[in-house]
């Protein structure tokens, strides 16, 4: 479980194909606080730590295997030697929640469609299709690319929505998203509530 707000951004190292994708992730986390067999949140992806260690230059690092679900279901590109990475690991109780209740799980892929100054901050235009744009609501939350965020506004353009978000200028230093170009891919969960909800209405029909 984690809430969306990213305390670090990590960097892949190295990538090893075998049955599964390994990735070595560099961070700046304290590895004696990381344990074998932790979540840790990589661009809205929950992985589980199966390797750490710390290199003589100091880089601290820790390694998780991707399946080929996790790869096919992700952004396309994201799992390449030096991408960048939004980083949270798992909340724990008495945490500050920050966000939102974030499970890790990306529903699907958007599409960024447009950048504009707000002000200090950035307004940015997101597509999604069909089988997201129910579960995105105005003044709802969404999570991309891991990082808890509030829709400003939702258009339907047929099958697809298109949904736009502010973002502060501290989100833009501090996370993955001040990479953001149109056009770029990125991972989308949509809220865990609307998710059930869809789930009940679905089975409400068919009943």
């Amino acid at each position: 479980m984690f809430t969306g707000i990213i305390t670090d951004i990590g960097t892949i190292k190295a990538v090893e194909k075998r049955g599964d994708t390994r990735l070595s992730i560099a961070c700046s986390y304290d590895m004696d606080s990381v344990a074998i067999g932790a979540s840790i949140a990589c661009s809205g992806v929950c992985l589980t730590v199966v390797d750490k260690g710390t290199d003589e230059d100091g880089t601290n690092w820790f390694m998780v295997d991707a399946s080929s679900e996790t790869v096919s279901r992700t952004a396309p590109g994201m799992w390449e030697t030096g991408k960048q990475l939004n980083l949270e690991r798992a909340l724990k109780l008495g945490d500050e929640l920050g966000g939102h209740i974030v499970t890790g799980h990306v529903d699907g892929i958007g599409t960024v469609n447009g950048i504009a100054d707000d002000g200090d901050s950035r307004r940015v235009a997101f597509t999604v299709d069909a089988d997201l744009a129910p579960f995105v609501a105005p003044k709802g939350s969404v999570t991309i690319d891991g990082v808890s965020l509030t829709v400003n506004e939702v258009r339907d353009n047929g099958p697809e929505a298109h949904f736009t978000v502010n973002l502060i200028p501290h989100t833009w230093q501090v996370t993955t998203l001040g990479q953001l170009q149109t056009g770029r891919k990125v991972n989308i969960e949509i809220d865990v509530l609307a998710r059930y909800l869809g789930r009940l209405k679905e089975r409400f029909t068919v009943i």
